[in-house]
């Protein structure tokens, strides 16, 4: 694999990791609930879409904008369970500019996993990586997910209105973004 950073990585209370197969039962647990899915690009889903996403998420080879993006599941030290999941894409090589990604399951929530493991992933990103510019994009209804953004030290860049119909409804779409240097001033 050619992979931009060392995997996997470890924080205080998670292990960022690379997909496994037995990943598949945690994945279902929240794959299927509507209220996670409601500001994804899909519906719930079947176990057999679960397992067909799984053979995708483990074909990753290379970290380029015509390969798959980075998955990292994101699992409990304490007991090994896989409570989320991170995405990184390669946006433009050149330019060095990502767009990380993420879903936890709902039971997790509200105990600050996901800003630990997004800023560890933005971290490894920007250090390892060398990457120049994340952003990250979300429904202006979703305020969990702009909240989290905005808690990484990550500035509003964009807010387009009716931008899209997603899921028979018109919605408006945020970009954030953070260059390295920021996020290395944020780190002293």
């Amino acid at each position: 694999m050619n992979l931009p950073i060392q995997l996997p990585i470890e924080t205080e209370r998670l292990v960022l990791r690379l997909p496994q197969l037995d990943d598949v039962d945690a994945l279902m647990e929240y794959s299927q609930d509507a209220d996670v899915c409601r500001y994804l690009p899909y519906e719930p889903r079947s176990r057999q879409e679960i397992e067909a996403s799984m053979e995708r998420r483990m074909g990753f080879t290379e970290f380029t904008p015509e390969g798959l993006p980075l998955f990292l599941h994101v699992e409990l030290k304490e007991t090994g369970e896989m409570m989320g999941e991170l995405l990184l894409f390669s946006r433009n090589v050149e330019a060095r500019q990502g767009e990380i990604g993420y879903v936890f399951n709902p039971r997790f929530q509200g105990k600050g996993y996901a800003f630990e493991a997004a800023s560890a992933l933005m971290d490894a990103a920007f250090k390892e990586a060398n990457l120049h510019r994340i952003e990250a994009k979300c429904s202006a209804v979703n305020t969990s997910s702009w909240k989290l953004m905005e808690k990484l030290g990550m500035r509003r860049e964009a807010h387009f209105k009716e931008q899209a119909l997603f899921k028979g409804e018109w919605d408006e779409l945020l970009i954030y973004a953070i260059l390295q240097r920021e996020w290395l001033e944020l780190a002293k």
